[in-house]
């Protein structure tokens, strides 16, 4: 029988195929399945983990709007007003000490002074070192706004060319949009990341994410190196996601936050 995903309000979100294991539930729900993803038999990785300490209190919302437009180039290639150094191109294996959380509804998105997003403009949030950490923290951040009202603005300047492309924009528009509304952090968490390639020129990264009820889970997703910043990669079907699979627990990813002290939050 297939395996049914709803939303918070008991709405039908999306019917899956049979899977065993527990599918992630409705606090990432829309955008989790965007546009052809789909759930995987959960992993069987060992005991639990405890997952991140949260931060405290996040109440700002965003970084101010910079100036400039990212459609205006620089010689270097780079959209104006952005500038990033570039010469760490080590994987990272730990969180970065300088890592904050920026909002977005009820996103905390993990984001860095030094490796991005550099500048906001409303829902773009952009400029980020072209190294694997900034590729990491740029698959975040455009993957979560794909979600909501703001997908059209987000897709039309930090989605990567091509025909996945074209298929996302068909398919995207089919379905709600769901803003999110409630604290930041209570639908849900990014808790860490695991890469499976880098290069300065494409990023393939699982993010781990916890739900609101406790249970993990973990998608799979590109950005590539394009018109001077990353942009998120859509599959050749349309999809934002490459997988996306139920976790028991921490064990294998990098943890934000972990090793770091306490990160602040924007």
């Amino acid at each position: 029988m297939p395996s049914k995903v709803r939303e918070a309000d008991g709405t039908m979100a999306r019917t899956l195929g049979h899977r065993r294991g527990p599918l992630v539930p409705a606090a990432f729900l829309l955008t989790m399945l965007l546009v052809g993803g789909c759930a995987q038999p959960a992993e069987d990785d060992g005991a639990k983990g405890n997952g991140q300490p949260q931060p405290s209190a996040p109440t700002a919302a965003g970084s101010a709007s910079a100036t400039g437009s990212t459609a205006e180039q620089t010689t270097q290639g780079r959209p104006a007003g952005c500038s990033t150094n570039d010469t760490d191109q080590t994987v990272p294996t730990r969180s970065p000490a300088d890592l904050k959380w920026m909002t977005y509804q009820t996103y905390l998105l993990p984001a860095s002074p030094t490796a991005g997003p550099l500048k906001v403009d409303g829902p773009l949030w952009s400029c980020f070192a072209r190294t694997p950490l900034g590729g990491v923290l740029a698959l975040h951040v455009i993957w979560a706004k794909m979600g909501g009202s703001d997908w059209r603005t987000v897709l039309e300047k930090q989605i990567a060319r091509g025909p996945g492309r074209d298929l996302l924009v068909a398919e995207r528009g089919k379905l709600p949009v769901t803003d999110k509304t409630g604290a930041p952090g209570s639908d849900g968490t990014f808790l860490g990341f695991r890469f499976l390639s880098a290069s300065k020129d494409e990023v393939t990264a699982t993010i781990l994410v916890r739900t609101a009820d406790g249970r993990y889970g973990a998608l799979t997703a590109s950005v590539v190196w394009e018109d001077g910043d990353w942009k998120l990669r859509p599959t050749l079907t349309g999809a934002i996601s490459e997988s996306i699979t139920s976790v028991s627990g921490t064990d294998g990813f990098v943890l934000w936050g972990a090793g770091s002290g306490s990160p602040s939050v924007s």
